[in-house]
């Protein structure tokens, strides 16, 4: 196409790009498109699809421009983007200027595009490593009279043990803090069992009763996932130190749509949040006297942060060379074990997100070698 063109940069990564197109270049098109839909018009004293163009097209009109600007006008903006900086990150929007057959096109299409992004010094950040919460006996005491009153409900006269061979399936406690793995030993209680004593404070039968070998085996278990959770909750705090010096000097100018994007994120995961402890989100709006866009107004300086931290991040990555080849994509796809969930990362846009999902975190964990 011989077409003209003029782009303006609008504030949050906006760019107007205001097109014209030749008839000439348009009209092989035009043709095309209402020769399909002619095909299906009657016209008395025609058959099918044999009407003169100058008597179908009258009937067709508004369905033939419409599929004929949808059909031009993306590939107008396409070549006009050849070779310019603009990189499209959402749906254009379209507004047309001006155009009839036989005459050249003019249409503005609005879009936004990647945005510049510039990082300070990233290898300069210092970032102290958070030290590790130290799990102290009264912590583990806590949890084993939860769990000990507990058993007592179900088992108020105590309960026969009897052990089972279950090499491959660790038994789990949970509690209200999450669940406790205790190892490759499990044990069972039937309610045919003939009930034995037990005491009033936790013991040997009470520990077995709930997948131990005895009380001191219990405690040092709970203790070891209670370290163990403390590590993970330490290393999070330490990611999130790292991303909030990459946000700090994070320099771009933020989409809007971006920004949106991430409050809608927020939002379901909100949902998702009062959803498990059994409440509608209508339902926690009311308790707290709010609606979904007064939320996101107070939430909208947190998602510009997050966004900014996303960008950057990106960025970093960019300049470092991060790629994730398409055997790490898979290894990671193969990780799956629901098919339901595997089978959809067959399509293009899924793979596309774990990919940026896994360039994002080999760049952080980069970072940590580089922030120390």
């Amino acid at each position: 196409m011989q077409i003209t063109k003029n782009i303006v940069n609008q504030p949050k990564s906006q760019v107007d790009v205001q097109i014209t197109v030749p008839w000439a270049d348009l009209e092989p098109k035009w043709h095309e498109i209402s020769q399909k839909l002619s095909a299906e018009v009657e016209i008395p004293g025609f058959r099918k699809g044999v009407a003169p163009a100058e008597m179908v097209e009258p009937k067709i009109a508004a369905s033939l421009q419409q599929e004929f600007l949808q059909a031009v006008m993306p590939q107008a903006l396409m070549e006009a983007l050849q070779g310019t900086n603009v990189v499209p990150i959402d749906y254009p929007q379209y507004q047309v200027t001006s155009f009839s057959k036989g005459n050249p096109l003019s249409f503005t299409a609005k879009v936004t595009q990647r945005p510049v992004i510039t990082v300070g010094n990233y290898k300069g950040v210092k970032v102290q490593k958070p030290a590790q919460k130290q799990v102290t006996d009264e912590e583990v005491s806590k949890i084993i009279e939860d769990l000990f009153k507990r058993w007592k409900l179900r088992n108020p006269q105590g309960a026969a043990i009897v052990p089972q061979s279950t090499a491959n399936q660790p038994t789990q406690v949970s509690d209200q803090g999450g669940s406790l793995s205790f190892g490759d030993q499990a044990v069972a209680q039937t309610s045919t069992s003939t009930p034995q004593p037990t005491s009033d404070v936790p013991d040997d039968v009470f520990a077995k009763g709930v997948g131990a070998n005895d009380l001191a085996d219990l405690k040092a278990k709970i203790k070891q996932d209670l370290e163990n959770e403390a590590k993970y909750n330490s290393e999070l705090d330490y990611e999130e130190a790292i991303l909030q010096e990459v946000e700090k000097i994070t320099t771009v100018d933020i989409p809007e749509i971006l920004v949106e994007d991430e409050l809608n994120r927020m939002l379901v995961s909100l949902q998702r949040s009062v959803t498990e402890r059994g409440l509608l989100l209508d339902e926690y709006l009311k308790s707290q006297k709010k609606t979904v866009e007064q939320l996101k107004t107070e939430w909208k300086p947190q998602a510009e942060r997050n966004v900014r931290m996303e960008l950057g991040l990106s960025e970093v990555a960019r300049q470092e060379g991060v790629q994730i080849a398409d055997e790490e994509l898979q290894a990671e796809i193969d990780k799956i074990q629901d098919q339901r969930v595997k089978g959809q990362f067959a399509q293009e846009e899924p793979r596309m997100h774990l990919r940026h999902a896994l360039r994002q975190t080999k760049t952080l964990n980069l970072l940590k070698t580089l922030v120390g």
